[in-house]
């Protein structure tokens, strides 16, 4: 039973999804995309992570902080994309509330920890270039350790509110979701009740959180810039130049999908309901897709790790 029944009237005991409400007879067809890019995004993703495990040159913090990126990544791409993929392929369009509820809590805390594991690349990056002598002694194992923690309490904090908000609303009446995920606004403007709070809350917590690390990430950037012009040597700034490019590329890309949705999602009746959903969906899958293949191609030693982990295994 979708809805139960009970002495107040109706309550919503489950959800469905519909994803994309104009294409209900040809959103199928978007899993010729998804379902390689998901492969694509957890092959890379582990491929990634088994070879800083097994090759002992990547045992450096740099490394370490690009497997929490993994780690994030492949959360994000479960959560999300299995799910749109069943309600492709096979109609599987209910999910309990609790589920739901699950999937709203993940989604609003991983992305915000990867926006501040981007954050904490960057002031590697920083150190990397202006403070090279000091490097070893601030960027150590113990400095990764308490990056990981406060990239996790930070966020974990901040948005608990938002699902534990949604969760509390009275869902007395439809309980259709259009959208492929249960993002917080799309579940709760479907309760009986008044959802102000939990569109500030949303609204403040998301600003503080990604705004707050975009801008510290764009400062340490500019003092990386400032430090890469005054080098003496060219060799020395293609060098430091290369070190950070590969982290540069993903945090535009990074921000760049995230600002285009929620600048679409605000556009309301001017943009098609469409849009923001695959950006949305696009958001969970294309990076996660991206940040191992960038990272692999660009860095010399993470190549040279992928290539002996193929040969052992021949």
């Amino acid at each position: 039973m979708v809805l139960s029944l009970n002495h107040t009237g109706t309550q919503v005991t489950e959800f469905l999804m519909i994803c994309f409400p104009g294409m209900q007879d040809t959103q199928h067809w978007l899993s010729l995309v998804l379902a390689p890019l998901l492969v694509l995004a957890l092959g890379a993703n582990f491929l990634l992570l088994l070879a800083i495990w097994q090759e002992a040159s990547l045992h450096e913090p740099m490394y370490y902080l690009l497997a929490i990126l993994s780690v994030l990544d492949v959360i994000l791409c479960l959560t999300v994309i299995p799910k749109v993929l069943l309600i492709f392929w096979f109609d599987m369009k209910p999910i309990t509330s609790m589920g739901c509820f699950l999937q709203m809590f993940i989604m609003n805390t991983f992305l915000p920890m990867e926006s501040s594991t981007f954050l904490v690349m960057a002031y590697d990056c920083y150190v990397a270039i202006c403070h090279p002598l000091r490097y070893s002694s601030i960027i150590t194992e113990q400095f990764v350790i308490n990056a990981a923690i406060f990239i996790i309490l930070r966020n974990l904090l901040a948005t608990l509110p938002t699902p534990i908000l949604a969760a509390k609303l009275n869902y007395c009446a439809s309980n259709v979701v259009e959208n492929c995920i249960c993002a917080n606004i799309s579940v709760a403007k479907l309760s009986c009740g008044d959802i102000y709070l939990n569109k500030l809350y949303q609204f403040v917590s998301v600003w503080c959180l990604l705004g707050s690390d975009l801008v510290l990430i764009l400062l340490s950037y500019c003092f990386i810039l400032s430090a890469v012009v005054h080098l003496q040597s060219g060799g020395a700034t293609t060098k430091a130049l290369s070190t950070c490019g590969s982290h540069l590329i993903l945090i535009l890309f990074f921000y760049t999908l995230l600002l285009v949705f929620i600048f679409t999602n605000k556009a309301g009746k001017k943009v098609s309901p469409e849009v923001p959903i695959l950006l949305n969906v696009l958001h969970h899958l294309i990076p996660p897709a991206l940040n191992p293949i960038v990272y692999g191609v660009r860095t010399q030693e993470i190549k040279q790790g992928i290539i002996k982990l193929f040969k052992y295994q021949c």
